[in-house]
């Protein structure tokens, strides 16, 4: 499937969306100006038909209003899409300031809105949903190359197809940004006909000095640690107990380092997955909140955290933030002058340009095929649905399971000093990126840089958390050239004392085959079964599972080759 470039013009903040769509709806200010009369009004029409709510609405009739808003037929043109969820914001603020006669009305007008931002995120859309090629002529087009052909697909979707020919191939030439001294290229891989995506450094780098440094988009504690509250549950830094911030009756047992911990993590997903605050402020009107809507809230809470615990695993936790990240900054738009920027500074590393979003980042990286817990999927459902009806659309059993395998591919183990010595953790039960074994982490984090990052069992870097925080600094092992790729060690390298070279091997290979599902094919291996005489033909059976979506597939810019 291929993302559709239908939306990418209506994007003018970095906000996150989920990896099937690489566009989002927009702030109110990139509207302005753009959508024509006769669809203003012609959506103005259709929100006058609801303006005559009563002063006092119940819970029933609230309800019947949003069921009737979920029959409504959503305009298909860009243009139109673009003029409705305009229209929609300006009523919702207009009728909001009227006072109580007209708070259904505000409230319909917003949550149209905020279904159209849903309906698009929920979209696998491919590429005759949004032009009018025929299928048997798309079906021609060879999923491992770039969308070049001999024209456009239609002569009404030509100027839609440039932008998103401009918008994907010109993705690594935005991110990341050269002030990190570091790309993505693409590199043929050993003893093989494919090639994937590394990151390589663009400048000489000497041993021991740090590459670059980036904040994760999400992390997420060991659940034992966040159960005893010993660590920040927000940049997982060691608590001193005479300062920290600890949230009563907070269903996570959340503690904060500080107040700007507190409030990047309640801006990002807390307030959303273990509060009973309010999802929009009290201003913009939703549903009556009752003391049984809060009961339910809290219940949901309450079980999907006993869940959690029971899995112990930081991937759907980390799913969940995520997901809860990208609603929170959505909602954020239908908020009449609200901003969606964030603290640059202490945020993940976005594109310098091009208007990319999270989701553009997100949607390009590998991931593992996993299976979904079902009931999983049911309780982060319950919890979304509990906050405002229509969210738990957010939510579906693909994107959901998609989700965890890029976590389980890309997610790095956060550790201090030598690690944790606890063994708290198995390691046969979630892998992460951390060299000195995923059981001595103290939680897993995922960043847009350095999910590039390869394998390689002598590494040309290594992360680095020496600020104690989930701040991932990468420093060089050696002197670097510039053009050489860099590689960090997914797993412990190193030879233990009771090891001989060949124990050590099979080790850290099948760590790696066992998480990550790929035959290590680096110098190091490949020398030592030069130099062993090792016969290696069960381990060329172990092909590379990881995997990248389709309709990032479709737009590669290595032509010809597997990615």
């Amino acid at each position: 499937m291929i993302s559709s470039p239908s939306l990418a013009s209506l994007s003018s903040a970095s906000s996150p969306m989920p990896p099937t769509l690489t566009t989002s709806v927009a702030t109110t200010s990139s509207f302005e100006g753009s959508y024509a009369s006769k669809d203003k009004k012609r959506a103005d029409k259709h929100v006058a038909s609801t303006m005559a709510a009563a002063s006092t609405t119940s819970d029933e009739d609230l309800r019947a209003a949003l069921e009737q808003v979920k029959k409504e037929e959503v305009p298909a043109a860009p243009e139109q899409k673009e003029a409705y969820f305009m229209s929609q914001v300006a009523a919702g603020e207009q009728m909001s300031v009227l006072g109580p006669d007209h708070h259904l009305t505000a409230a319909l007008a917003f949550y149209r809105a905020l279904r159209l931002v849903i309906e698009l995120t929920n979209l696998d859309v491919s590429y005759a949903s949004s032009t009018s090629q025929p299928q048997d002529e798309l079906d021609g087009l060879d999923d491992e190359t770039s969308p070049v052909r001999e024209g456009p697909p239609s002569e009404t979707s030509s100027q839609e197809w440039d932008k998103v020919k401009d918008r994907v191939e010109g993705y690594y030439q935005k991110f990341p940004p050269k002030s990190l001294g570091v790309a993505v290229e693409t590199r043929k891989l050993p003893s093989s006909e494919t090639s994937k995506k590394v990151l390589v450094v663009k400048k000489d780098v000497k041993a021991g000095e740090v590459i670059y440094e980036e904040h994760p988009v999400i992390a997420a504690l060991d659940y034992d640690l966040q159960e005893a509250g010993t660590h920040c549950s927000h940049c997982l830094r060691v608590l001193d107990p005479s300062t920290a911030i600890k949230i009563s009756q907070d269903p996570i047992n959340t503690v904060f380092c500080s107040k700007e911990c507190q409030t990047a993590a309640k801006n990002q997903s807390h307030a959303l997955l273990f509060t009973l605050e309010r999802p929009l402020p009290a201003d913009i009107p939703t549903e009556p909140i009752t003391p049984a809507k809060l009961d339910s809230r809290r219940k949901a809470q309450v079980q999907y955290v006993e869940h959690l615990k029971k899995v112990n695993k930081a991937a759907p936790l980390l799913v969940a933030r995520f997901i809860a990240r990208q609603i929170a900054l959505e909602m954020g738009k239908l908020i009449p002058g609200a901003s969606v920027a964030e603290d640059q500074e202490k945020d993940f590393i976005d594109a310098e340009g091009g208007e990319y979003l999270l989701a553009d980042h997100l949607e390009r990286l590998r991931y593992l095929e996993v299976a979904a817990d079902k009931e999983e999927i049911a309780l982060i459902t319950a919890v979304l649905e509990s906050v405002l009806p229509g969210l738990e659309q957010f939510v579906t059993e693909e994107r959901y399971t998609v989700f965890l395998g890029k976590m389980a591919y890309n997610g790095f183990g956060v550790f201090y000093g030598e690690g944790r010595d606890d063994k708290a953790r198995p390691e046969d039960q979630e892998r992460t990126r951390t060299p000195c074994g995923t059981s001595r982490q103290t939680g897993t984090a995922l960043y847009t840089v350095s999910s590039y990052l390869s394998h390689s069992c002598d590494p040309s870097a290594r992360p680095s958390f020496e600020n104690g925080t989930s701040e991932l600094r990468l420093i060089a092992t050696r002197d670097l050239k510039a053009g050489d790729e860099l590689t960090v060690a997914y797993v412990d390298v190193t030879q233990h004392e009771d090891e001989s070279i060949v124990d050590a091997r099979r080790r850290r290979r099948m760590e790696l085959a066992r998480g990550w599902r790929f035959a290590c094919e680096c110098d190091r291996c490949l020398e030592e079964a030069k130099t062993l005489d090792l016969v290696t033909a069960t381990e060329e059976k172990i092909k590379d599972e990881s995997k990248v979506e389709d309709s990032v597939s479709h737009y590669q810019e290595n032509e010809g080759t597997s990615i």
